[in-house]
């Protein structure tokens, strides 16, 4: 909250700085506006960029930094006499950041005043049921030193923050005035605001590549770390994923990537013919009126949450093919014993992916130009021969491509394959058997108190990695297609 109100007072002060930045401008050209070197509302914009843009970027820098300190600090003051054998340092603190928020809503709701929370000591009062009755659930006993830390951690945070927001209102301050101090009838507003914007936009597109680039270093550090505990040749040619937090866990990727694999393939068996087909009746055969109502019917399958697809899978698919293959089902033979399985999660997958493949293979085959069509009409074609060996060829590349990034989506898929596939990690041909994925595994592997230097939780981050890797080979491979065999049209 209180950097909510700091980002509104920036906001404010910046709108005063235009408006007083218009004004002197105006007022140095004695009322004559065409003295002017710029348009005037490029001194007003110049005084607010400058009053705002360095505050927000200190504040961001501050808002990133803090936390580190403050969680440097504070660690350090724990004893390892009351970490738990079974715990850890990480585990640790996250009961102190804890008891500092629930130390924190206690003082803000009146329950305790600034001095009795500083003051509160776990030998002498049940902080976990005051906490409680707040609403902060906790799930052991204060112990003093975690006290101690908690209210060190929540002196420290209300410290940085009032520094901040100190530094951060000087900053603004320092810059409206010397913004406007510049602000004269000769001063080039206009470049000055549009070089500005510039750097804006490219700091805009530079900050998109990082955090793709900060994702994948987190990710590998990582992964070098569970290597540095696991086999390497376990995760990559094992045959075995059997995790065992008590040790001799194996850990191995490939039975996880067989079920990937699996059920992407079963989903695109099932999305891209229907998506395809409608793409062909919607662009070639479907007039206006039906175009415009089915177009967005279809497409509205793609803004459903995937959860909602994971309860259909399990509570309507996986029931029907129990029906059939189940105990007692249409063929008289028990193939399938549950409702969770590969071909569950595959055909919801695919329905899932039909407007995405759809939509892809619609604007493409738009793309084609009606003169091959006409042309090929006008040769005695019919209008089905049209479209399978004048419009599909010309469109195959840009379907292929649509196809592959429809895989690399299917294959990055969670919480379809969480509810409708099951949780068994292994090699079968069988599609009516229970299996899992790799995307479901890194949630299991990360759930729960975990600890980070075990290889049990850092397989997370080498399943996370590979499957990033796989995933970039398939939408490197379809811009490859698309763009090596696309054709061009006047």
């Amino acid at each position: 909250m209180p950097t909510l109100w700091l980002v509104v007072s920036l906001l404010v002060l910046s709108a005063v700085g235009y408006v007083l930045g218009r004004q002197r401008a105006v007022a140095s050209a004695g009322g004559n506006v065409k003295d002017l070197h710029s348009l005037p509302s490029y001194y007003g914009h110049n005084v607010a960029f400058t009053t705002l843009t360095p505050a927000l970027g200190l504040l961001a820098v501050w808002l990133l930094a803090q936390p580190m300190v403050i969680e440097s600090r504070v660690s350090g003051m724990i004893p390892e006499s009351i970490i738990p054998e079974s715990s850890s340092l990480s585990l640790v603190m996250s009961d102190v950041r804890r008891v500092a928020e629930g130390l924190e809503l206690a003082v803000t709701q009146g329950a305790l005043s600034e001095g009795e929370a500083g003051a509160l000591d776990a030998n002498t009062t049940d902080v976990r049921a005051l906490l409680g009755d707040l609403g902060v659930a906790l799930g052991s006993d204060v112990k003093p030193g975690i006290l101690a830390a908690a209210q060190a951690y929540r002196g420290l945070n209300t410290t940085g923050t009032t520094v901040m927001a100190v530094l951060v209102g000087l900053v603004a301050l320092v810059g409206l005035s010397w913004s406007y101090m510049r602000t004269h009838k000769d001063f080039r507003a206009r470049n000055v605001v549009e070089k500005g914007v510039m750097s804006l936009l490219i700091f805009a597109a530079s900050l998109a590549i990082l955090t793709t680039i900060g994702i994948v270093l987190s990710m590998f550090f990582e992964t070098i770390n569970f290597f540095g505990l696991h086999s390497f040749a376990d995760f990559f040619f094992g045959t075995t994923w059997a995790p065992n937090f008590r040790g001799d866990s194996e850990l191995s990727i490939l039975p996880l990537l067989w079920g990937t694999l699996f059920i992407s393939v079963i989903a695109l068996l099932v999305a891209v013919p229907i998506g395809l087909f409608a793409a062909i009746y919607l662009s070639e055969y479907a007039g206006p009126a039906v175009r415009a109502v089915a177009k967005p019917l279809l497409e509205i399958l793609a803004g459903i949450p995937t959860i909602v697809y994971g309860l259909f899978a399990l509570l309507t698919v996986g029931p029907m093919l129990i029906s059939l293959f189940g105990k007692g089902g249409a063929f008289g033979v028990e193939w399938m014993t549950g409702a969770t399985s590969v071909l569950t999660a595959g055909v919801v997958m695919g329905i899932m992916l039909i407007p995405f493949v759809s939509s892809l293979s619609d604007d493409i085959i738009n793309a084609v130009p009606q003169a091959m069509r006409d042309g090929s009409l006008g040769l005695g074609a019919t209008k089905s021969e049209t479209i399978r060996q004048v419009v599909l060829p010309a469109a195959l590349p840009g379907i292929v491509g649509a196809v592959l990034l429809a895989a690399s989506r299917a294959i990055g898929e969670t919480m379809i394959v969480v509810m409708g596939a099951g949780a068994i990690a292994k090699f079968s041909a069988n599609p009516l058997e229970s299996m899992t994925t790799i995307t479901t595994r890194i949630v299991s592997q990360l759930t729960g108190d975990t600890d980070f230097a075990s290889p049990e939780t850092l397989v997370a981050f080498a399943l996370g990695l590979s499957l990033f890797v796989l995933t970039l080979g398939l939408n490197v491979l379809a811009l490859y297609i698309v763009r090596k065999y696309r054709e061009q049209y006047d």
